[in-house]
């Protein structure tokens, strides 16, 4: 979805889109498969969904699927350091399920950058090469792996804390009038919030409240496929535990009042 379809133009792949956009992948989805497949790739969480994971039986009957029809199985699990709590399981449980995994160092983990690539030793060796072939060879990997071990060792025992944080906003703002949580309630220590408002409006309520209280409540907004609705993304980590769960959902609905006020000009010449 965000490679600009890199795997048809290096490698002649043929890439086909399963399911629905708008909700999980389901195990009848790949039932409904009919041509050849090659290999399969789950998102953990996925992302475009606000973090949603699927049941951890749904997850097993995927993978026998995958099994069953010989088809590889791969594991986008850039974000994969927040699925723990959530599964109740640990992480090396989870990516057995997988043939290949990968993992980013630089999100959840405040890496300077990089990624993990984790499967049977033949495959990470030809990887290697085609690494060299996608212009992947950096002359030193030190300062990515340095601060991705920090991360590792200060950050991801945390993670737990973040994911409560995550629940403890969505269950604050999912009182608030005018916003709406993707998933409700979060699974992860992440989560889209869709507010009610002209986009325009939002962006600068947003930075007005920044400047005020000296805290940004989102990134940015981007419209929806909903009319006057537009959509942030909330990633819940060490800063978010700073801010009061209470204060958060009062910030929200200052948002929201403030972006259904009319703009000055209008209140002036009226």
């Amino acid at each position: 979805m965000h490679e600009e379809r890199g795997y048809e133009h290096l490698h002649g792949l043929h890439g086909r889109p399963v399911g629905h956009r708008d909700r999980m992948l389901e195990r009848a989805d790949l039932d409904r498969i009919i041509e050849p497949v090659g290999a399969l790739l789950l998102e953990l969480p996925q992302r475009d969904l606000g973090g949603q994971l699927p049941a951890w039986r749904e997850l097993r009957s995927q993978a026998a699927w995958a099994r069953a029809n010989g088809v590889a199985l791969h594991l986008d699990g850039a974000r994969l350091w927040q699925c723990g709590p959530f599964y109740r399981r640990p992480l090396s449980e989870i990516s057995a399920l997988f043939d290949t995994v990968y993992v980013s160092l630089y999100k959840d983990l405040g890496a300077l950058g990089g990624c993990v690539l984790a499967g049977p030793e033949h495959v990470i060796a030809e990887a290697r090469v085609w690494r060299i072939r996608h212009g992947g060879r950096l002359s030193t990997f030190d300062p990515m792996a340095l601060s991705a071990e920090r991360g590792l060792d200060e950050v991801l025992p945390r993670m737990p804390s973040f994911v409560r944080k995550a629940r403890q906003i969505g269950a604050a703002l999912a009182r608030v009038d005018g916003v709406t949580l993707v998933p409700d309630p979060p699974q992860v220590a992440m989560l889209h919030v869709a507010v009610r408002g002209e986009l325009e409006r939002l962006d600068d309520a947003l930075l007005e409240i920044a400047k005020e209280r000296r805290t940004l409540i989102a990134g940015g907004f981007e419209p929806t496929a909903l009319p006057n609705v537009q959509r942030t993304e909330l990633g819940i980590g060490a800063p978010s535990l700073e801010v009061p769960t209470r204060e958060i959902a009062e910030l929200y609905a200052q948002l929201v009042s403030r972006a259904a006020k009319p703009p000055r000009r209008a209140r002036r010449r009226a």
